[in-house]
């Protein structure tokens, strides 16, 4: 599950946020992957994405995505600065996630919008809330309620199984004072500079052509930065041992 939240910026974040989608589809697309959108507001766009490796891979674009550009409704040529973050999410089953069915509640509603006479006329979409931790989903991209509410699951196991990482990050975080930066998705990971064409990756300490990300092309940055994570965790280990 791949999740993109517009944060700062207004209008120009949500839009930025769109931008990611179409970046993270392009780059779903050359990997082989398929890719499904889950829930859509005007804020957050959910992303299920199948395939090989995908987590391993995607995991490494969660955090804060920082944009300087003039948006396309400013008239003096300002450049302004918004964000976006992403946070990309295992997709678990019952055995890792275990979730009691009194936790939850479950309605069936209309679904709005495209999609023929069917979406109309037949309570199709599902509307789900976690009572414990008040995780919402409201699910209506599949044709048939028994789809929608199995990927409404799938999505809450997603949800809950990234609250239990994300604890126990922190966790290790307080173990680790002498530790810079946990990977959370709190961080700025990377500015986007529309004016000089390069996106600048805070964890490499390294320029990208812009142009390239927009596109999809992103494997080379993917890449270093799993080289990158290896070597840290080579060093962690060897300091450990010493």
């Amino acid at each position: 599950m791949l999740e993109i939240r517009a944060g700062t910026g207004g209008d120009e974040a949500s839009i930025w946020a769109r931008d990611l989608v179409e970046v993270y589809t392009r780059y779903s697309k050359s990997q082989g992957w398929t890719v499904s959108t889950v829930e859509e507001s005007d804020s957050t766009i959910i992303l299920q994405v199948k395939g090989d490796s995908v987590y391993s891979k995607l995991k490494y674009e969660a955090g804060v995505h920082r944009v300087q550009r003039v948006p396309a409704t400013e008239t003096q040529g300002r450049v302004h600065t918004s964000t976006a973050t992403v946070a990309v999410m295992p997709e678990v089953d019952d055995v890792t996630v275990h979730i009691d069915p009194k936790d939850i509640t479950l309605h069936t509603v209309r679904s709005s919008g495209a999609g023929g006479q069917n979406v109309n006329k037949v309570s199709s979409a599902v509307d789900l809330l976690h009572i414990p931790t008040g995780i919402r989903i409201f699910c209506q991209q599949e044709r048939s309620q028994l789809m929608n509410k199995e990927t409404a699951m799938s999505l809450l196991r997603a949800k809950l199984y990234d609250l239990q990482f994300q604890k126990q990050q922190a966790e290790l975080y307080k173990q680790r004072k002498d530790q810079v930066g946990t990977g959370s998705r709190s961080e700025k990971i990377r500015t986007y500079n529309w004016k000089d064409g390069r996106a600048s990756d805070h964890r490499l300490g390294k320029n990208f052509p812009l142009q390239d990300f927009l596109s999809g092309s992103i494997e080379g940055m993917i890449q270093e930065s799993i080289f990158k994570d290896q070597q840290e965790a080579m060093a962690r280990m060897e300091a450990g041992g010493s």
